[in-house]
Formats: structure tokens, sequence, C-alpha cells
């Protein structure tokens, strides 16, 4: 086997906002790949709308530097466990990965799942413990505790002797030894290039590339993103392409292009170990092999997890519908949602029974979130289903997913989380205090009790709390939840609301919308603490008189409403209740809008 002693490729790998994209940042600046006076701006692989307004890496990226006379190919891959398609992927066209932990938070629930993810595909890996000047670093706790979680995930005695280096990402230096800190990152450049291997090939091996990702350009079209794992591909070559079902096709290819630093420039041929995008066959999709056409040599099909949620999304039915979005028919959608399966292998995509409709099936509440909302942003107006759990059945009994749930909050509300998460099944593993009052707990509990979670967990903490989860396994279905559900105030009309009627109604419940809106009949326009659904008038005037009002009524005070996010609508809805979701708004409302025939089902149980 021959070496490319000339390329390293490597991911990226952490929990949420441990600081993945501001260390890509820093690699950038520092190997020389920007001009001297050119604008760059912070979090530059953050390039959705979306990443920047949360804060968060949704899809996964890849960039390219020099460090000498070697380029290294990084890939920047999400944090968050519902985007775990992307780490599998990314993790496919490296052979080494950078493992960032946060010097006060320690590994969290996604730094057990990309570790584990990079473990089993047998990856060389390094640790970097960044943010250690934050003033609660604990940076030798935090370094134990990753080795009790190596020890945990069975790891071999090979993969345990992995090095250290501790990190500032957004100064831009990391050092060997968290006592004296370096000026800039060379110690992490060295070390990376000493401990992640080289791509290995044979020299006389047909060419074999795999297709990993998807992008597009505006002049050729359809980009596949792939690694070379042996051979060579030139530029306007024809080659098979082989497809997951195994058949097979020449195709011809138009453009070649590789990374450097944040631009793909054309090249004329790549070789084995090198990161490429290819543009000419249109249709192309994730997990397909581009291959020699004289001797084809397919590999083996990429496989991912199995999605744990999913819910119904079709066209929008409700009275209002059409007035702000621009793609309206049930053939739009169709196409849409196909066109995202094909880039996103974590999603699937299933025909419902009712026309207009399908099941999309994902990781989490906040991948199908971030698709609805890229959706009602490209004009798109939706209906929403409530989120639900995927079972199985294993051996003749039914089967659930569990979370490994983690949550940090303050000592004095210990007593309540846990009777919170007690009603949703949860199963406490293991308690440790932390510095400055805060206490840390893990759970393993169903999938399905932390639909909703989040906003009553967040009011338990007064806001203080910090809730992380990913995916742990499925076990026997854990029995009925006892969660206490609240009701809600449905509008028995349409009409606009005035701040008469709501100034009554506020008193029976939390509000979601304010005066002047336009409400009908079936709409959800507050929540009710009581057990059953309450309908109310929000149009409701005052009847006028000949005869002055007292200041009394001058008095009255609307109550500010609730204004609700698209992911919190998702948890709040029930099982006969779903979303609007249109470029301007999201609206909550029920299936069946008719107030009678909501009755008579009731009666009909």
């Amino acid at each position: 086997m021959s070496e490319r002693t000339d390329i390293r490729n490597i991911a990226i790998i952490a929990h949420v906002d441990h600081g993945k994209t501001t260390l890509v940042d820093a690699m950038l600046h520092q190997s020389g790949s920007f001009r001297e006076h050119q604008v760059i701006a912070d979090r530059v692989l953050d390039s959705m709308e979306l990443e920047r307004e949360k804060g968060i890496t949704i899809l996964a990226k890849n960039t390219a530097i020099y460090y000498g006379d070697v380029k290294i190919n990084i890939l920047d891959t999400p944090g968050h466990a519902d985007f775990g398609g992307e780490v599998e992927r990314a993790l496919k066209m490296v052979d080494g990965v950078l493992l960032l932990v946060d010097a006060s938070e320690g590994p969290l629930p996604q730094t057990r799942f990309v570790l584990k993810k990079a473990l089993d595909a047998d990856l060389a890996i390094i640790l970097v413990v960044n943010k250690v000047d934050r003033q609660d670093a604990r940076i030798q706790e935090v370094v134990d505790e990753v080795y009790e979680l190596f020890f945990d995930l069975e790891a071999t005695e090979e993969q345990i002797n992995f090095p250290i280096l501790f990190c500032d990402a957004r100064s831009g230096y990391a050092s060997h030894d968290s006592e004296l800190l370096s000026s800039d990152l060379i110690p992490l450049f060295e070390t990376l290039i000493k401990e992640i291997p080289a791509p290995r090939y044979s020299e006389d091996h047909p060419l074999q590339a795999q297709v990993l990702n998807l992008d597009a350009s505006p002049y050729v079209g359809r980009l596949a993103l792939c690694r070379i794992f042996q051979g060579k591909i030139i530029n306007g070559q024809t080659v098979m392409r082989c497809k997951e079902d195994g058949a097979q096709e020449p195709v011809k290819l138009t453009e070649l292009y590789v990374t450097e630093a944040l631009e793909r420039v054309t090249a004329s041929e790549a070789g084995p170990g090198e990161i490429i995008a290819i543009a000419g066959i249109p249709d192309i999709t994730i997990g397909e092999t581009i291959t020699s056409l004289e001797n084809p040599k397919p590999l083996p099909v990429l496989s991912v997890d199995e999605p744990s949620i999913s819910l119904t999304l079709g066209i929008n039915t409700s009275p209002l519908a059409g007035l702000e979005g621009t793609q309206l028919t049930g053939r739009l959608l169709e196409a849409r949602l196909e066109a995202e399966a094909l880039g996103n292998v974590s999603l699937r995509i299933i025909s419902a029974e009712r026309p207009d409709t399908w099941i999309v099936e994902g990781r989490g509440e906040l991948q199908l979130a971030v698709l609805i909302e890229t959706m009602r942003r490209e004009g798109f107006e939706l209906t929403v289903g409530k989120p639900e759990v995927l079972t199985r059945e294993i051996d003749g009994v039914l089967h659930e997913p569990m979370e490994r749930l983690i949550v940090d909050i303050p000592e004095d509300v210990v007593g309540s989380v846990t009777q919170l998460l007690a009603t949703r099944k949860g199963k406490l593993q293991q308690m440790n205090n932390l510095s400055g009052g805060r206490v840390r707990m893990e759970f393993i509990v169903p999938a399905r009790g932390l639909i909703g979670f989040q906003t009553v967990f967040l009011t338990e903490t007064r806001g203080e709390g910090v809730a992380n989860h990913s995916f742990e396994n499925f076990q026997a279905w854990q029995g009925d939840l006892r969660v206490n559900q609240t009701s809600s105030l449905v509008a028995d009309r349409s009409g606009v609301s005035t701040s008469y009627a709501l100034i009554s109604l506020q008193e029976r419940g939390v509000l979601f919308i304010g005066p002047g809106e336009q409400v009908y009949e079936g709409m959800i326009i507050g929540e009710n603490p009581r057990s059953e659904d309450m309908n109310v008038n929000p149009t409701r005037l005052k009847k006028q008189s000949n005869i002055r009002s007292s200041t009394k009524d001058e008095t009255e005070k609307l109550t500010p409403f609730r204004s609700l996010s698209l992911e919190q609508t998702m948890e709040l809805i029930q099982e006969d209740e779903c979303l609007e979701v249109t470029p301007k708004c999201v609206r909550m409302r029920k299936v069946d809008l008719s107030q009678l025939v909501r009755s008579r089902k009731r009666k009909e149980g």
C-alpha cells in the first residue's frame, strides 16, 4: 500500500456550541488562506441564514488549508444530535477527527454520539480541550471525564492512547500544556500532521470514489461531493456510475473541482485521498459509487442510523390558505420533499393515506423544524401534524426509542426536575455537583417523553436550565406517560380579534394572539389549564350606548400575549391539533375546524 503524504483528511466533531466552527475560522486565518485585507465574517462556514440565526451548524461543510506542503481537508460537522446523519457522512470522508470538548461543560450527549461513530470507524482521534480561558474551566476533570467516556464506549487500548491539546479557538492558540499557553495554532497543525494517518491506496487499483454529499451550482447544476478512495479521476472522463440498487451506467463528467480555502477551483485531475466535487450527472444521489469504466468496483452502500421521530406534512387547508405563500400545491410540495430526501440521507419521505399529505421521518424535532422553517421561507404554506416517535417490534415485543438526557440545573430545582422526568418515565443514571451551585443529572428517558419537554423544563428551572439529549437505543415499551396536559382556547367563529374580548379571555388562560389578528373557527388562540378545550369568542365587541362610560373601563390592561416559535408550537400541539405554517406566521388549529364535528367525535369516543 502507498501513502499520500501530502494530504490529511480530518473532521471536527463535538457537542453543540463547543467551538468547532470558531476553530475552523482560526485555522483558516492562521494558514494564510485569506488575503491580508480580505473581510471575513465570524463562523465563515455557517453560510445558511438559519445557521447564523440559531448559532448552530446544520449542514456539514468542507474547506481546505495548507500547512507547509501538506493539504489539510477539514470537515466542519453539526453538533446537534438531530443532524447526526451529517456527522456520519462526514466521517466516511476522513481518516481522523479532532474531538472538541468544552473545558467547563465537559463531554455531553452529542460528544458521546460522535465519539462512538468515530471509534466504530476506527479513526485516529486528537482530543482538543477548548475554551481553557473560561473562569469556570475545570481542565483536568474534563480530561478525566473524556477518558471515562472512552472506557464506557469500550475503546481499544490503541484508541485510548490519544494526544491531548489545550486550546482557545476564539483567541487562536493551542498548546500541549494547559499551563503554558502559546500564541498560535502551530502545535495543533504539527500534531495533526503527525497523528492523522495519510490516505492509503493501491497503485494499480481502479478508480473508486463515493458520493457523500450534494451541492448545487447555478452554472453546472448538481454537484456530487466525493472522497476518492482508489485510483485517479480526470476532468471530462467517462466513468461508471454504480447506483444503490446495483444498476450501472456510463456517464461523462463535465467538471471536476477541488476545494481551496472557501472556493472550489477547477482541476484537471485528482488522485486518491482527495475530496472533490463533480458535475455532469443531474440525478446522482448520496451513497453512489463513481468507478472505472473498464473495471467497475462499487463500494458498500452508505448506511446511517434509523429515524426516530415522524410527523405529517400536507398542503395548507385552513380558511386563510393562499394569502401569503407562493408554493401552494401538492405537486410542488412533493417535489420539494423528494429533493430534500436526495440530499439528506437521515430523512425518509412516505406517502400518507390522505391525498396531498406525506409522512416525514427524521432524527428529532429540531431537524424537522429546520426543514419546515426552510420551506416556509421558500414560500410554502403547510399543514403540520403532531410529532410522533417511531416504534419497532423486536422478537414480538414492542420497542420504542430511548434518549440519553443530560441536564445542568440550579441545585434548588433538583426535586422538581426529577419529578418532572419521573412522570415521563425518565430513569436517573447519575448526578454530579458542579461549581456555582449547579448540578448535572443524567437520565435515560423515552423519546416520546421529550416531546413538549423543553418548554416545561425551562419554566421549572426559571430559564436557567440547560438540557441536551441524544439517541441511546431501543427498549421495550415503557408504558403510558403521566404527563399533565393542558387544553386549548379555541375560537368559535371567524373575524378579527379585539382588545375587549381578549381582556376577558386572559383570565381563562395564556393567550397566543393579540388584538387585530385574523382568526377563524377552530383556530387555537391560547392555552387553558383545565383538562378540556374551551370554545371562546375572541372577536366580541363592546356594546355601544349613549351613556358615558366610567373610568373603570379605561384602566383595564391587556396582558402581553405569548409569542411562540415554530419549535414551541410543535411541542404544544395535541393529537387532534395541527399547525398552519405560512411565510409570515405559524397558527395552531384543530384538525376538525367545526365545533359541531369535534363535539360529535368526542361523544362517539
